[in-house]
């Protein structure tokens, strides 16, 4: 059996090379075994390869006693909201998120929603796998459909007054993934004047992978944006625990002014309370947090470390500038419908669009957002960028999370990537667009060029 597909936090590979029916059974069975678990809720997004991997998860759990709760088709964020809003040991949800079609992933959590990751359990299931279970071929367990989507869009609608929205234009394009799914209950309890593009949950991906973050997938929403003359654009990754978001002109908003948003926000009705950020991009997310009376706490990047950060600080939000948004009322998870509606709500309660709210940002501290480099060595790479600019006068150094430099004007932080020999680069300033530019500039000509 192929276990390559275990990563730090969750598991995910091509189908069926690494993933497939029997992966999935011996998965089902180790997570029983492993955690003792008694009642299990799965789901599955939009992949063509999704329904045969759930139903060959479900005998796994089920040969070992579980009485499995299976939801179908559905969002990450669903199988969060029912593992900490019923009475589930655990849930997996069968997802590829973004990635492409020919590949899939198992996001596991426990009871509460507590992630599941390489030190908490993900890498003893893998061993428990690579040991040859004897699986017995009797079901002692139960198999139960069931739909917990009620329950969880009147959760949704407990982060805004859906009597004080204004009855903005939104155009929301869930790319043929699952989002579509939820898209359409909400639209009927809000509002709002939604149109959804691209909303038949599709796994052949006819308009390409949903993922907003590629430039090709962008182009949509934002000509349906203009050519609507909308308010504002959102978009998905394939299970929605990502959203991204189009200005009223159709131009892309970096996740990164996202974050400083709806903390400043979510702080209006929370003085004093904990956020936690990313080390890619920093200096909004604090200044706007001080500003607000918050306290900002810099994490290690990634769902688990998020997670882990805002339980111990109870922290009321977290937010990366890779679009996840997470909620300490959503049990510390992120979630792609909460932030938008958080959104809309802001708006409504300004009267500004989207534009306006998110200029007096991104004019104080201009990015460049994330640059990939591929790299051969990445380790050295990093080593010599460090060396370079450690050498600089006023250079501040911080390696929580990759490499971070900061001079009194501007910072960049580079981290490599834990799947590919890929470089990741982000750089910002203090409200000097061109430095920035210059900066970002001749740091790529260095990792890409340089001796």
């Amino acid at each position: 059996m192929d276990l390559s597909g275990f990563k730090a936090y969750d598991i995910r590979g091509k189908v069926p090379s690494t993933l497939n029916p029997d992966f999935a059974r011996n998965l089902g069975f180790a997570f029983a075994q492993e955690f003792n678990a008694k009642k299990v809720v799965i789901g599955y997004d939009a992949r063509l390869s999704g329904p045969s991997l759930y139903l060959a998860l479900a005998i796994g759990l089920q040969a070992a006693g579980v009485h499995v709760t299976g939801i179908g088709m559905c969002g990450t964020e669903e199988i969060y909201f029912a593992s900490f809003a019923k009475d589930f040991d655990g849930g997996i949800m069968i997802t590829g998120s973004h990635n492409p079609a020919d590949e899939n992933g198992f996001k596991i959590v426990r009871r509460g929603a507590v992630p599941v990751s390489g030190d908490s359990g993900l890498f003893a299931i893998r061993g428990r796998m690579a040991s040859h279970q004897d699986i017995p071929d009797a079901l002692s367990g139960s198999f139960t459909k069931a739909s917990f989507r009620k329950d969880y869009i009147d959760h949704l609608l407990g982060y805004i007054k859906p009597e004080t929205l204004k009855p903005l234009k939104i155009i929301a394009n869930p790319g043929n993934g699952c989002a579509g799914l939820v898209m359409q209950e909400l639209a009927a309890r809000l509002p709002l004047n939604i149109t959804i593009i691209q909303s038949e949950p599709d796994g052949t991906f006819p308009n390409g992978v949903p993922n907003p973050l590629l430039l090709e997938n962008r182009e949509a929403t934002a000509k349906a944006v203009i050519e609507s003359h909308a308010d504002l654009g959102i978009a998905w990754d394939g299970d929605f625990d990502r959203c991204f978001f189009f200005d009223e002109k159709g131009d892309f908003i970096e996740g990164y002014y996202l974050v400083g948003m709806i903390a400043e926000a979510l702080l209006k009705t929370n003085p004093h309370a904990k956020i936690i950020h990313d080390p890619r991009l920093v200096w909004n997310t604090q200044a706007t947090v001080k500003k607000a009376g918050g306290t900002a706490i810099e994490s290690k990047t990634g769902h688990a470390f998020i997670k882990e950060r805002m339980r111990a600080e109870n922290a009321l939000y977290g937010g990366e500038m890779s679009a996840h948004h997470y909620f300490r009322d959503f049990a510390y998870c992120d979630s792609g419908m909460i932030t938008w509606l958080l959104v809309v709500q802001l708006l409504s309660d300004s009267g500004k669009n989207l534009s306006e709210c998110v200029a007096q940002y991104q004019e104080a501290f201009p990015c460049s957002g994330e640059i990939n480099s591929t790299v051969e060595d990445i380790p050295s790479t990093i080593r010599k960028i460090e060396q370079i600019y450690t050498s600089l006068p006023n250079a501040q150094v911080s390696k929580i999370d990759g490499l971070s430099i900061a001079f009194p004007n501007w910072r960049f932080n580079l981290r490599g990537s834990n799947t590919e020999p890929v470089l990741r680069l982000n750089v910002e300033s203090r409200g000097n667009i061109r430095l920035m530019e210059k900066k970002t500039k001749e740091l790529l000509e260095q990792i890409r060029h340089g001796d």
